[in-house]
């Protein structure tokens, strides 16, 4: 069998782009050892874009990219120092560059390199309940545990960090409140951690490549990327109301700014803390979706429009939200799809509807999903009420006084929140998740009447359908990944796999390729989990940036599975800056990936 080395050479020698330059060598340990899995990462000369393949098992790699000049290499293995190399390339290039990897010694410089799921792992959780609360509400704008959330600070300060997320929408009651600024401020106490994590290798790395675009400024909130019919990608800004088209081929990227309206900063959530900095828009673009006729659509967040862009003309239009009796329609527009008419539905997560719109008449049409029981039913009446009254108090965080989350002591079970949506590819079906109620629900999109059905594992995020009509859903709170299918309304639940047993992760997202393989954010340990359903088997791809954040997946036509990275803020990201990021999956089309020697190999490295 041929190693995927040796299947590099051969395309290099035979199919390689006469302007590329090729890279190749090994990395070994200091013992000799060969190191598979190892992340070699190049930087083009101005530093704002980033290749990296991974060494096979016989710790060999091949990298082939345009970048020329004076550039850095570096090489990354878990457990092992990091270790970077100048290198002047020119184009056309071949040039070997082998690495030496030493074992990391320090208590304190191994406990740096460990991922945030590591450090959270060690927080002293009072209890289930106070652990369930803390995963579903402190954890959705940004990890847990990377260094910039782990600085030691006393209750009082955890106190007033966590006050300042619920005007994020962290829904917390008082007592959940206390109990986590206790165990934050005991937790998180500077001191290093020990961990042996096991970083499982699978032969498909050595066929992947990862790539990477430094895009918008550290301050910036790049939530979604959708790819554009051109196979361009388009970055979402929410906090800047700002969109940016990139070209990879050319590495170009266009800025274009929304609309200036009469709204001020926060829209509808004026009366919220902002993120600091951060949140400078009135719009707050959250997800788009582009139609047929080029036209892009967004969800504004903030503002209650349905905001449209068309990147032919650079026009913009904005489609307010009706908004209701008691302000109850339009707040907080979620998840945008698009169906084979050209319909645009999405999701309204504090109004627990979904809409439709018409892009042909431009009528809106809303469709009520089930309140879930009497506090829902309240939080679905008078919400509206509450942040009309907060509004008057711009970035008070006054709705905490007001609503029943807090004072009846509801917390997060008194919202229903409808959150991802798509369409089935078979019936045209259009199916949401209910990310606080525990559920997913069915719209008839000629009747719209709605089904709804309780999920195995909580807090179902961002679904999606694959090719065969199975609906796959990432239960952010446990770690899970649910297939239903929604002919015998039957549910398959997959636990996710684990660096290390007394940790756990937390998939944001997911989508399903033409090959109806499941690539998930599992973000808490800078992976990319690929499931491959036939198999029943996953491939983890660790990604070279500490600190990812990743929101949704899209597919190119060339095959690249692209997002983009959105911590919040950007700035604790290990660039500082956001990134468009693609995976190439498969560099070499052949199936002789297994290689030989696989028992020398460092596999699992502890």
């Amino acid at each position: 069998m041929k190693s995927a080395y040796s299947l590099g050479l051969l395309t290099l020698l035979f199919g390689a782009s006469a302007s590329a330059a090729t890279l190749s060598g090994h990395v070994m340990t200091d013992d000799g050892k060969a190191v598979a899995g190892s992340m070699v990462t190049i930087w083009n000369e101005a530093r704002n874009r980033k290749e990296t393949v991974y060494s096979d098992a016989d710790g060999r790699y091949s990298l082939e990219t345009g970048f020329a000049g004076k550039l850095q290499v570096r090489t990354r293995t878990p457990y092992f120092r990091d270790v970077v190399q100048p290198l002047e390339l020119a184009a056309s290039d071949r040039q070997r560059l082998d690495f030496r990897v030493a074992k990391i010694a320090s208590v304190e410089e191994l406990s740096s390199s460990l991922t945030a799921s590591a450090h959270a792992a060690t927080l002293p959780f009072p209890d289930a309940p106070t652990k369930e609360a803390f995963i579903s509400q402190c954890s959705f704008c940004h990890q847990q545990g990377n260094a910039s959330t782990r600085i030691p600070r006393s209750e009082e300060q955890w106190g007033g960090t966590i006050n300042r997320m619920e005007g994020y929408l962290a829904t917390l009651t008082y007592g959940e409140e206390k109990s986590i600024a206790k165990m934050l401020a005991e937790g998180y106490d500077g001191k290093p951690i020990k961990a042996i994590q096991s970083h499982d290798f699978s032969p498909e790395l050595a066929k992947a490549r990862v790539e990477e675009w430094h895009a918008a400024t550290p301050l910036s909130f790049l939530h979604d990327t959708i790819v554009l019919a051109d196979d361009k990608l388009m970055g979402i800004d929410e906090g800047r109301d700002e969109v940016y088209i990139l070209d990879r081929q050319s590495g170009q990227i266009d800025t274009y700014q929304m609309p200036v309206t009469d709204e001020v900063k926060g829209g509808n959530f004026r009366g919220m803390q902002m993120p600091i900095g951060i949140f400078t828009g009135k719009h707050g673009p959250h997800s788009g979706a582009q139609i047929s006729d080029g036209r892009v659509f967004f969800t504004g967040a903030l503002s209650s429009n349905l905001i449209m862009f068309n990147p032919s003309t650079k026009a913009w239009k904005l489609y307010p939200i009706p908004q209701g009796f008691l302000w109850r329609k339009g707040l907080y527009s979620h998840t945008i799809r698009v169906d084979k008419e050209d319909n645009v539905w999405f999701t309204v997560l504090i109004s627990n509807t979904v809409m439709k719109f018409d892009t042909k008449t431009e009528q809106f049409t809303e469709i009520e999903t089930p309140h879930n029981g009497v506090l829902r039913w309240i939080t679905d009446t008078f919400i509206g009420v509450v942040l009309k009254i907060s509004s008057w108090f711009p970035e008070q965080n006054f709705h905490l006084a007001l609503s029943h989350h807090k004072w009846l002591n509801g917390g997060r079970n008194v919202f229903n929140w409808p959150y991802g949506i798509d369409i089935n590819p078979l019936d045209g079906g259009v199916w949401y998740s209910k990310l606080l109620a525990n559920k997913i629900g069915h719209i008839d999109p000629v009747t719209h009447e709605v089904t709804e059905y309780d999920v195995p594992h909580k807090g179902p995020r961002r679904l999606r359908f694959g090719p065969d009509g199975s609906l796959w859903i990432p239960s952010f709170d446990e770690g899970y990944l649910m297939r239903f299918d929604t002919q015998s309304k039957t549910f398959e639940s997959i636990a996710l796999p684990l660096l290390a047993a007394n940790e756990y992760e937390i998939p944001y997202a997911l989508n399903v390729d033409k090959h109806g393989d499941v690539w998930i954010a599992t973000n808490n340990t800078d992976r990319v989990m690929r499931y491959i359903p036939a198999q029943k088997k996953f491939i983890a791809y660790p990604m070279p940036n500490r600190v990812i954040w990743f929101r949704d997946f899209e597919f190119t036509r060339d095959g690249r599975v692209c997002t983009s990275n959105s911590n919040l803020p950007a700035y604790a990201h290990e660039d500082g800056l956001p990134a468009f990021v693609c995976i190439q999956p498969d560099v070499a089309d052949t199936d002789t990936l297994q290689p030989a020697h696989q028992h020398a190999a460092v596999m699992a490295t502890k």
